[in-house]
């Protein structure tokens, strides 16, 4: 698939087919996510590829804002959590690139897995000290976000079909909203 094609196509996932994952696919993903830049190269990411069905049904079960929303997660067959270590990063201008860099890189997994015809979709909601907990992430690590992984299903779940409609998702503003030249406005 041409690049653009595969940045177009991208979009959250909510529903899988039960079908594994074939290690080889997850592999290339991970690939693309270590071929990321990073603040001086430092490379600060971790991932921890969960496949066990109790540890995915844990994350799925997470309340986060006092709702289960991250339920339909349940269907994924792999969850790929996203982690740093801040001190192979650094800071500058109160922006903590370990978080810039690590997101980078989780982007670099999604769109590889987009160009492979799995479907992700990046999470941000959840609970820190649970996620690290459940996955033993060591102390002085963050986790960053995580996202499932997998053969979208036929047809989307209720919950992916009401969270695209409330978000919008599909829509993207205009260039001319977003973008100036030579200074602002």
């Amino acid at each position: 698939m041409d690049f653009f094609d595969v940045v177009a196509s991208r979009h959250s996932v909510r529903t899988y087919k039960p079908d594994p994952v074939p290690d080889e696919m997850i592999t290339q993903c991970l690939e693309a996510a270590r071929a990321a830049p990073s603040w001086r190269n430092g490379q600060c990411w971790r991932f921890v590829v969960v496949r066990d069905r109790q540890i995915i049904a844990q994350l799925a079960g997470q309340r986060v804002y006092g709702y289960p929303i991250n339920s339909w997660l349940r269907s994924a067959p792999v969850v790929v959590v996203a982690c740093a270590a801040p001190g192979e990063s650094g800071e500058h201008d109160g922006i903590p690139y370990w978080a810039v860099d690590t997101a980078i890189a989780m982007e670099h997994l999604v769109l590889a897995a987009t160009a492979l015809g799995l479907g992700t979709c990046w999470i941000g909601g959840f609970n820190e000290s649970p996620v690290r907990a459940l996955l033993g992430i060591p102390d002085g690590s963050k986790v960053v976000a995580y996202t499932p992984l997998g053969f979208p299903a036929e047809a989307e779940g209720l919950m992916g079909r009401t969270v695209k409609t409330i978000a919008r998702s599909y829509s993207r503003k205009p260039l001319e909203k977003i973008v100036f030249y030579e200074r602002w406005g």
